[in-house]
């Protein structure tokens, strides 16, 4: 499992380095100003959606549908279930598409209302938003297919699909000279990837011969009806997090110009730990446990639930440090060039730090949901999720006052903590987790040398400056490298001589 882990976590880690790539040479051409706040909103609107549809819920219904239906020798009875939901997604987007496009207006007014301030920004938005839009159709089918595919333990290409949007971004803004302005460039960028990234996966299963093809949907098919039990909460679960990424933009849209590109920006490298190590892992772990509970094998399935947890929270405990402990080197190094300027870095950089808080929990939740979704249950973890929004909301109007976009961040890391804790107790409290002595000596080792680590950033900061010679334009860059090199082998020196300590060591299976 943990190769499987491994494989995905190396694909998404090819696309989230050409996702920074994309977002430098973003922040250099738009920089985070009105143009770069438009575009933001046109590009999270339809990710929004796809978040709520597609991928968060989706999974979490149709791989154990069809995990349980292939364990079961059903190869018939699954593929006619994958072509029949395949059919209602396809037909349910194009009617959503056709409804959503004429109302962009007032879509945009919901999600960004203070845009309506600025006549200019406001309409510039809803262009952008019309072209993106067409991007979740394609996404919505690009979660199916690739839920096909990891359900057949075939991870890589669904895993390696989202490099494409980077690419193709990074190459419309290379031609940013015959668009209207670089936010248009950025936009058609977005909507032809999703294309692209249809047809790469659908290549995929039609090669392995699961391709899904049209069928009329049937409620009287039993598989229908009990995924359609588990989506309903599934989706308002997903929703839930949706309205509190919603909530961030709507209060950001009234804080001055600027203050949603900052939440992006540092959202973005808050995703990189998140999305190469957690979403890796969560991947590869629900049909593993679907597939042992299935079986009758839960000490299997928490098993590998341990060794995903432990491996998880091991490699991203060390970017948890650096947002936490040097957010303005990293906001300066990576993004500060061309029109994203000094104060644009300092705002992000404080966004980041909050957000740092917030990273633990989330690479957990995506361990710790497959108790219950590979158990088909998505009513648990929706009640979790919408107590934890709800304060989550709550704090947001709350600390924007004081704190302004720093405290929208501040507001996320509370609730993911909140989220996390209810899980983690309500799947003890059942048996249904069932932590390791492995997995607490990881912890042990993990928290000494985050500790060591610490130190080695905060006084190996001065240091490392006084060192590193004036240069134009690379110096950040050169500070974070040589301090990130030396942190990394401090670290897991550290980290391996515990777990060697206690007789414990990796397992890659």
């Amino acid at each position: 499992m943990i190769r499987s882990i491994l494989s995905v976590g190396g694909w998404t880690l090819v696309s989230r380095v050409t996702g920074f790539a994309r977002d430098v040479v973003m922040a250099a051409i738009l920089g985070a100003g009105p143009l770069a706040d438009a575009f933001v909103v046109a590009f999270r609107l339809p990710n929004h959606f796809r978040a709520i549809f597609g991928e968060g819920a989706f999974n979490t219904a149709f791989v154990p549908s069809y995990a349980g239906l292939s364990e079961a020798a059903e190869a018939g009875a699954a593929r006619r279930f994958a072509d029949r939901i395949f059919t209602l997604m396809l037909l349910t987007q194009i009617v959503f598409l056709a409804l959503a496009l004429p109302a962009m207006p007032w879509v945009v007014k919901a999600l960004a209302p203070g845009f309506s301030e600025d006549p200019e920004r406001f309409a510039l938005a809803v262009s952008l938003t019309r072209i993106t839009f067409p991007y979740l159709l394609f996404m919505t089918l690009v979660t199916l297919f690739s839920g096909l595919l990891n359900a057949h333990r075939r991870f890589a290409v669904a895993a390696g699909a989202p490099v494409l949007l980077n690419l193709s971004m990074l190459a419309a803004l290379g031609l940013a000279g015959l668009f209207p302005n670089a936010a248009y460039a950025a936009a058609w960028g977005v909507s032809v990837s999703g294309v692209l990234q249809f047809a790469l996966v659908w290549w995929d299963c039609r090669r392995a011969g699961i391709a899904p093809t049209l069928a009329a949907p049937s409620l009287r098919d039993p598989a229908m009806r009990r995924f359609f039990k588990v989506l309903g909460p599934a989706v308002i679960g997903s929703a839930g997090f949706q309205i509190a990424s919603f909530a961030d933009t709507i209060l950001a849209s009234f804080l001055p110009t600027g203050a949603v590109s900052a939440l992006y920006y540092a959202d973005r490298l808050y995703q990189l730990p998140f999305g190469v190590i957690a979403i890796a892992a969560g991947t590869v772990l629900l049909p593993e446990m679907s597939r042992r509970i299935a079986g009758g094998d839960a000490a299997g399935a928490h098993a590998a639930q341990n060794r995903a947890a432990g491996f998880s929270l091991a490699l991203s405990a060390p970017f948890t440090v650096a947002f936490l402990i040097l957010p303005d080197l990293i906001m300066a190094a990576l993004f500060q060039r061309g029109a994203f300027g000094a104060e644009d870095a300092a705002r992000a950089a404080s966004v980041l730090a909050a957000y740092g808080l917030a990273l633990p929990a989330v690479v957990l939740l995506r361990s710790a949901l497959p108790s219950f979704y590979a158990r088909q249950d998505t009513m648990t973890p929706l009640i979790a999720s919408l107590t934890a929004i709800a304060i989550n909301v709550a704090l947001k109007i709350v600390l924007t006052g004081p704190y302004g976009v720093t405290g929208l961040a501040l507001a996320t890391a509370i609730g993911q903590w909140v989220n996390l804790g209810l899980l983690v107790a309500l799947a003890w409290r059942r048996g249904w987790m069932a932590p390791s002595r492995g997995l607490g000596i990881t912890l042990v080792g993990v928290t000494l040398a985050c500790a060591v680590l610490a130190g080695v950033a905060r006084f190996g900061l001065p240091v490392v400056e006084g060192v590193v010679p004036a240069l134009p334009h690379l110096r950040e860059v050169v500070v974070l490298g040589v301090l990130g090199a030396a942190g990394a082998v401090v670290y897991a020196g550290l980290l391996l001589a515990t777990l060697r300590v206690f007789g414990l060591r990796l397992r890659r299976r």
